[in-house]
Protein backbone atom coordinates (compact mmCIF):
# COMPACT_ATOMS: atom_id res chain seq x y z
CA UNK A 1 0.00 0.00 0.00
CA UNK A 2 1.55 3.37 -0.83
CA UNK A 3 -0.48 6.91 0.32
CA UNK A 4 1.28 10.27 -0.31
CA UNK A 5 0.55 12.47 2.79
CA UNK A 6 3.06 15.67 3.04
CA UNK A 7 5.61 16.16 5.69
CA UNK A 8 5.33 18.81 8.52
CA UNK A 9 8.99 19.59 9.08
CA UNK A 10 9.84 19.51 4.95
CA UNK A 11 8.19 19.41 1.43
CA UNK A 12 9.55 15.36 1.40
CA UNK A 13 6.48 13.77 0.77
CA UNK A 14 5.78 10.48 2.94
CA UNK A 15 4.88 7.13 1.34
CA UNK A 16 3.62 4.08 3.40
CA UNK A 17 4.32 0.09 3.10
CA UNK A 18 3.13 -2.38 5.26
CA UNK A 19 5.63 -4.76 7.04
CA UNK A 20 4.50 -7.57 9.16
CA UNK A 21 1.14 -5.81 9.50
CA UNK A 22 2.30 -2.63 10.84
CA UNK A 23 2.63 0.76 8.42
CA UNK A 24 6.51 2.27 7.48
CA UNK A 25 6.60 5.50 6.30
CA UNK A 26 9.25 6.16 3.85
CA UNK A 27 10.28 8.66 1.03
CA UNK A 28 12.14 8.74 -2.41
CA UNK A 29 13.77 11.32 -4.00
CA UNK A 30 15.54 11.43 -6.96
CA UNK A 31 16.93 8.89 -9.85
CA UNK A 32 19.99 7.02 -9.94
CA UNK A 33 21.76 4.99 -7.80
CA UNK A 34 20.16 4.06 -4.79
CA UNK A 35 21.08 5.29 -1.26
CA UNK A 36 19.03 4.34 2.08
CA UNK A 37 19.03 6.86 4.95
CA UNK A 38 18.81 5.53 8.19
CA UNK A 39 17.86 7.68 11.24
CA UNK A 40 19.19 7.37 14.67
CA UNK A 41 17.30 6.91 18.29
CA UNK A 42 14.28 8.86 18.52
CA UNK A 43 14.79 10.49 15.15
CA UNK A 44 12.98 10.25 11.53
CA UNK A 45 12.89 10.70 8.25
CA UNK A 46 12.71 14.56 8.95
CA UNK A 47 16.51 14.44 10.24
CA UNK A 48 17.69 14.15 6.45
CA UNK A 49 16.01 17.11 5.28
CA UNK A 50 19.32 18.89 4.64
CA UNK A 51 20.71 16.34 2.89
CA UNK A 52 18.15 14.37 0.68
CA UNK A 53 17.16 17.16 -1.78
CA UNK A 54 21.24 17.81 -2.34
CA UNK A 55 21.91 14.09 -3.06
CA UNK A 56 19.15 13.15 -5.01
CA UNK A 57 19.85 16.43 -7.32
CA UNK A 58 22.83 15.54 -8.09
CA UNK A 59 22.06 11.78 -9.49
CA UNK A 60 20.82 9.74 -7.01
CA UNK A 61 17.66 7.99 -5.79
CA UNK A 62 17.53 8.59 -1.97
CA UNK A 63 15.41 6.62 0.05
CA UNK A 64 14.78 7.13 3.94
CA UNK A 65 12.31 5.40 5.83
CA UNK A 66 11.26 5.83 9.45
CA UNK A 67 11.84 2.93 11.51
CA UNK A 68 9.50 0.80 13.56
CA UNK A 69 8.71 2.87 16.27
CA UNK A 70 9.80 6.02 14.97
CA UNK A 71 8.58 8.90 13.36
CA UNK A 72 5.30 8.60 11.35
CA UNK A 73 5.51 4.89 11.61
CA UNK A 74 3.76 2.56 13.42
CA UNK A 75 4.51 2.08 16.84
CA UNK A 76 3.44 -1.76 18.26
CA UNK A 77 4.45 -2.86 21.45
CA UNK A 78 7.01 -5.22 19.78
CA UNK A 79 10.55 -6.28 21.23
CA UNK A 80 12.56 -4.00 19.61
CA UNK A 81 16.63 -4.39 18.49
CA UNK A 82 19.44 -4.14 15.91
CA UNK A 83 17.78 -7.40 14.33
CA UNK A 84 14.29 -6.51 13.98
CA UNK A 85 15.24 -3.09 11.88
CA UNK A 86 17.85 -5.24 10.20
CA UNK A 87 15.18 -7.32 8.84
CA UNK A 88 13.45 -4.62 7.97
CA UNK A 89 15.98 -2.84 6.25
CA UNK A 90 16.49 -5.78 4.29
CA UNK A 91 13.19 -6.41 3.21
CA UNK A 92 12.15 -2.80 2.25
CA UNK A 93 15.54 -3.24 -0.05
CA UNK A 94 14.02 -6.63 -1.79
CA UNK A 95 10.65 -5.10 -2.08
CA UNK A 96 11.51 -1.70 -3.72
CA UNK A 97 15.19 -1.75 -4.69
CA UNK A 98 16.22 -4.79 -5.89
CA UNK A 99 19.62 -3.99 -6.21
CA UNK A 100 23.29 -3.42 -4.72
CA UNK A 101 22.64 -0.35 -2.33
CA UNK A 102 24.71 2.23 -0.67
CA UNK A 103 23.45 2.56 3.21
CA UNK A 104 23.82 5.72 4.95
CA UNK A 105 23.30 5.60 8.58
CA UNK A 106 23.94 8.21 11.88
CA UNK A 107 24.08 7.04 15.04
CA UNK A 108 22.09 3.85 15.44
CA UNK A 109 21.63 4.07 12.28
CA UNK A 110 25.42 3.79 11.03
CA UNK A 111 25.33 1.09 13.35
CA UNK A 112 22.53 -1.03 11.34
CA UNK A 113 24.50 0.51 8.15
CA UNK A 114 27.04 -1.48 9.32
CA UNK A 115 25.39 -4.66 9.92
CA UNK A 116 23.56 -4.51 7.07
CA UNK A 117 27.46 -4.35 4.97
CA UNK A 118 29.05 -7.16 7.23
CA UNK A 119 25.45 -9.61 6.86
CA UNK A 120 23.69 -8.69 3.39
CA UNK A 121 27.27 -7.58 1.25
CA UNK A 122 25.33 -8.93 -2.21
CA UNK A 123 23.18 -5.91 -1.41
CA UNK A 124 25.32 -3.17 -0.28
CA UNK A 125 27.66 -1.40 -2.61
CA UNK A 126 28.60 0.94 0.17
CA UNK A 127 28.25 2.32 3.50
CA UNK A 128 28.26 5.94 4.97
CA UNK A 129 28.94 5.90 8.95
CA UNK A 130 28.39 8.65 10.86
CA UNK A 131 29.06 9.17 14.46
CA UNK A 132 28.65 5.39 14.33
CA UNK A 133 26.72 3.97 18.03
CA UNK A 134 28.07 1.32 19.61
CA UNK A 135 25.45 -0.49 20.43
CA UNK A 136 21.54 -0.42 20.75
CA UNK A 137 22.11 1.05 24.01
CA UNK A 138 24.93 0.82 26.40
CA UNK A 139 26.42 -2.53 27.86
CA UNK A 140 26.60 -2.83 31.37
CA UNK A 141 30.09 -3.10 31.48
CA UNK A 142 30.89 0.03 29.69
CA UNK A 143 29.47 2.21 32.77
CA UNK A 144 31.26 2.99 35.61
CA UNK A 145 29.56 1.00 39.07
CA UNK A 146 27.22 4.43 39.59
CA UNK A 147 26.17 5.24 36.54
CA UNK A 148 25.42 1.39 35.73
CA UNK A 149 22.54 1.64 39.09
CA UNK A 150 21.14 4.70 37.53
CA UNK A 151 20.77 3.52 34.22
CA UNK A 152 19.23 0.19 35.10
CA UNK A 153 16.58 1.67 37.68
CA UNK A 154 15.68 4.44 35.30
CA UNK A 155 14.90 1.77 32.91
CA UNK A 156 12.74 -0.06 35.19
CA UNK A 157 11.02 3.14 35.91
CA UNK A 158 9.86 4.00 32.27
CA UNK A 159 9.07 0.43 31.78
CA UNK A 160 6.44 0.52 34.69
CA UNK A 161 2.77 1.06 33.86
CA UNK A 162 2.49 3.40 36.21
CA UNK A 163 5.64 5.83 36.49
CA UNK A 164 6.78 5.02 33.05
CA UNK A 165 3.98 7.44 31.21
CA UNK A 166 4.95 9.96 33.73
CA UNK A 167 8.71 9.98 33.30
CA UNK A 168 8.60 9.60 29.50
CA UNK A 169 6.35 12.87 29.49
CA UNK A 170 8.90 14.49 31.20
CA UNK A 171 12.11 13.46 29.28
CA UNK A 172 9.63 14.04 25.74
CA UNK A 173 8.78 17.66 26.75
CA UNK A 174 10.07 20.29 24.02
CA UNK A 175 12.46 22.45 26.64
CA UNK A 176 14.11 18.72 27.11
CA UNK A 177 14.42 18.31 24.16
CA UNK A 178 16.27 21.23 23.42
CA UNK A 179 18.43 21.09 25.91
CA UNK A 180 19.36 17.30 24.98
CA UNK A 181 20.32 19.18 21.78
CA UNK A 182 22.22 21.74 23.03
CA UNK A 183 24.31 19.16 24.88
CA UNK A 184 25.22 16.57 22.09
CA UNK A 185 25.05 19.10 19.13
CA UNK A 186 28.54 20.73 18.50
CA UNK A 187 26.71 23.37 16.15
CA UNK A 188 23.84 25.08 18.98
CA UNK A 189 22.78 27.28 15.68
CA UNK A 190 21.61 23.99 14.42
CA UNK A 191 19.10 23.60 17.20
CA UNK A 192 15.93 25.16 15.83
CA UNK A 193 12.65 25.17 16.76
CA UNK A 194 11.74 22.68 13.63
CA UNK A 195 14.58 20.06 15.03
CA UNK A 196 12.84 20.14 18.27
CA UNK A 197 9.22 19.48 16.71
CA UNK A 198 10.88 17.19 14.47
CA UNK A 199 11.74 15.14 17.98
CA UNK A 200 8.90 15.91 20.07
CA UNK A 201 5.83 14.91 17.74
CA UNK A 202 6.24 11.19 17.31
CA UNK A 203 6.96 11.21 20.62
CA UNK A 204 2.91 11.85 21.29
CA UNK A 205 2.08 8.94 19.47
CA UNK A 206 0.32 5.92 21.39
CA UNK A 207 2.64 3.28 21.84
CA UNK A 208 5.94 5.83 21.91
CA UNK A 209 6.48 5.57 25.71
CA UNK A 210 6.47 1.88 25.60
CA UNK A 211 9.15 2.12 22.08
CA UNK A 212 11.18 3.72 24.29
CA UNK A 213 11.16 1.22 27.34
CA UNK A 214 11.63 -1.68 25.00
CA UNK A 215 14.54 -0.16 23.24
CA UNK A 216 16.50 1.00 26.89
CA UNK A 217 16.27 -2.66 27.75
CA UNK A 218 16.84 -4.41 24.69
CA UNK A 219 20.14 -6.30 24.20
CA UNK A 220 22.84 -3.69 22.67
CA UNK A 221 23.00 -5.83 19.33
CA UNK A 222 26.75 -6.80 17.70
CA UNK A 223 29.40 -4.47 18.06
CA UNK A 224 31.19 -2.75 15.55
CA UNK A 225 34.48 -4.57 16.25
CA UNK A 226 32.53 -7.68 15.67
CA UNK A 227 31.12 -6.52 12.33
CA UNK A 228 34.09 -5.19 10.69
CA UNK A 229 35.98 -8.37 9.43
CA UNK A 230 32.73 -9.31 7.26
CA UNK A 231 32.75 -5.99 5.43
CA UNK A 232 33.71 -5.92 1.84
CA UNK A 233 32.05 -3.08 0.42
CA UNK A 234 33.66 0.55 0.79
CA UNK A 235 33.55 2.81 3.73
CA UNK A 236 33.47 6.17 4.72
CA UNK A 237 33.55 6.79 8.22
CA UNK A 238 32.30 10.25 9.16
CA UNK A 239 32.97 11.86 12.89
CA UNK A 240 31.77 15.30 14.68
CA UNK A 241 34.63 15.80 16.83
CA UNK A 242 32.81 17.29 19.94
CA UNK A 243 30.49 14.33 20.45
CA UNK A 244 29.72 13.80 23.86
CA UNK A 245 27.67 10.46 23.09
CA UNK A 246 29.97 8.83 21.20
CA UNK A 247 33.31 10.46 21.64
CA UNK A 248 35.69 10.44 18.34
CA UNK A 249 38.24 7.50 20.55
CA UNK A 250 35.30 5.47 19.21
CA UNK A 251 36.39 6.12 15.54
CA UNK A 252 40.28 4.69 16.43
CA UNK A 253 38.91 1.16 15.66
CA UNK A 254 37.58 2.39 11.44
CA UNK A 255 41.28 4.23 11.38
CA UNK A 256 42.61 0.60 12.25
CA UNK A 257 40.44 -1.42 10.30
CA UNK A 258 41.58 1.20 7.66
CA UNK A 259 44.89 0.23 7.25
CA UNK A 260 43.77 -3.07 5.75
CA UNK A 261 40.53 -1.99 3.82
CA UNK A 262 39.59 0.70 1.99
CA UNK A 263 37.83 2.96 4.77
CA UNK A 264 38.31 6.58 4.06
CA UNK A 265 37.55 8.70 7.51
CA UNK A 266 36.89 12.49 8.24
CA UNK A 267 36.73 14.31 11.56
CA UNK A 268 34.16 17.02 11.86
CA UNK A 269 35.42 20.00 14.00
CA UNK A 270 32.80 22.00 16.31
CA UNK A 271 30.17 19.43 15.46
CA UNK A 272 28.60 16.57 18.10
CA UNK A 273 26.50 13.49 17.24
CA UNK A 274 24.56 14.50 13.89
CA UNK A 275 26.88 16.19 11.50
CA UNK A 276 24.84 15.47 8.63
CA UNK A 277 22.63 17.92 10.13
CA UNK A 278 24.73 20.19 11.97
CA UNK A 279 26.93 20.63 9.42
CA UNK A 280 25.14 19.87 5.98
CA UNK A 281 27.38 22.25 4.06
CA UNK A 282 30.69 19.89 4.91
CA UNK A 283 28.65 16.69 4.92
CA UNK A 284 27.07 16.59 1.78
CA UNK A 285 29.92 17.46 -0.43
CA UNK A 286 32.49 14.71 1.38
CA UNK A 287 29.46 12.09 1.03
CA UNK A 288 29.26 12.95 -2.85
CA UNK A 289 32.65 12.72 -3.54
CA UNK A 290 33.42 9.99 -1.98
CA UNK A 291 30.71 7.87 -4.15
CA UNK A 292 31.88 9.18 -6.99
CA UNK A 293 35.61 8.37 -6.64
CA UNK A 294 35.06 5.06 -4.44
CA UNK A 295 31.82 3.61 -5.16
CA UNK A 296 30.44 4.89 -8.68
CA UNK A 297 33.56 5.39 -10.61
Amino acid sequence: MTVQSPSSQSSLQRQFWTWRGQSIAYTVNGEGPPLVLIHGFGASIGHWRQNIPVWAESGYRVYGLDLLGFGQSAKPPFDYSIELWRDLLADFCQEFIAEPTVFVGNSIGALLALVMAAQYPDSTRGAVLLNCAGGLNHRPEELAFPLRVVMGTFAKLVASKTLGPLMFNQVRQPRRIRNTLYQVYGNREAVTDELVELLYTPSCDLGAQQVFASILSAPPGPKPSELLDSVICPVLVLWGEDDPWTPVKGADIYRQWGERHPVEFHSIPKTGHCPHDERPDVVNPLVLDWLERQVMG
